[in-house]
């Protein structure tokens, strides 16, 4: 069972909160993608379960039930999952974000490195400008377009949601499987994501491509990266520039997936993540 809660924040901002549970449990993070709410994975539950996890995630600041944050970059994140671990009475956790949901993961790990046990990243995102890296290269038309004009500063990108342009993430025949099986799960958080206007999505765009606040190279806790080679919506370069920069991590790609049929590898990323907990707590 899933409970719901908003936190009031010492800057009069609200988070909405989201728990399942377990006092004896690991608490994972989840870090939601661009444009869902936070709701945490329930096609993961039962891997949860077994592996003796817990979810706790919110929605991110102009999403759902959270205050938006015009000009919240990506590091911001390590401070609103670590009021959320105090009021919940957690001191360690992992983390696990999906899509536009990595790159803030990997901001918990390398700001709050000594609560990070452990992160997963899934079809993420490298940061804009990365050194070596051309960032536009295997990305879908209409994430160049959508990204060029957050690039171009917050006027340029609420013209261009407003413009009526349409964002086609062509997505593959193995993707589309995934979302009309158990992955349709995103339907719920994509849709009361969308239906609550575009400022959420806008708010994303703009950290993606702006200073994210950290450097992936400040990242310190074991990282595993998940990536589909098939990925038009954040190509496998991406992985590949993270997987270089980040002192501790680790690359699994996989020739067949996308950017949706990927998480058909969660449940072994989440023993992944387990053991690497468990080694943490040893030492």
């Amino acid at each position: 069972m899933v409970t719901e809660t908003d936190l009031r924040l010492a800057d009069g901002r609200t988070l909405h909160v989201y728990d399942t549970g377990g006092s004896d449990r690991l608490a994972v993070f989840w870090h939601h993608g661009t444009p869902n709410i936070g709701a945490p994975p329930a096609p993961l539950f039962a891997a949860a379960d077994r592996l003796g996890l817990r979810w706790v995630s919110h929605d991110r600041p102009g999403y759902g039930g959270s205050t938006p944050r015009p000009g919240r970059d990506i590091a911001s994140a390590a401070a609103d999952v670590a009021a959320v671990a105090d009021a919940l009475g957690l001191d360690r956790f992992a983390v696990m974000g999906h899509s536009g949901g990595g790159p803030h993961a990997l901001a918990c790990a390398a700001l709050l490195p000594d609560r990070v046990v452990a992160a997963v990243v899934g079809a993420g995102l490298a940061p804009y400008g990365a050194d070596g890296l051309d960032w536009f290269a295997g990305m879908v038309p209409a994430g160049v377009a959508s990204l060029r004009a957050a690039a171009a500063g917050r006027a340029a990108k609420e013209a261009h949601e407003a413009s009526g342009a349409e964002y086609d993430p062509e997505f593959t025949p193995a993707d589309l499987a995934a979302l009309h099986g158990e992955w349709s799960w995103f339907d719920t958080v994509v849709g009361p994501a969308t239906r609550g206007g575009p400022g959420g999505l806008i708010d994303d765009d703009l950290a993606y491509v702006h200073p994210w606040g950290f450097d992936p190279a400040e990242v310190t806790p074991p990282v595993l990266l998940v990536h589909g080679e098939r990925d038009g919506i954040a190509p496998v370069a991406h992985a590949e520039w993270l997987a270089k920069r980040c002192p501790s991590a680790e690359l699994r790609r996989y020739p067949e997936d996308g950017h949706i049929s990927v998480l058909r590898h969660a449940g072994p990323a989440l023993e992944w993540l387990r053991r690497r907990a468990d080694e943490a707590s040893a030492r």
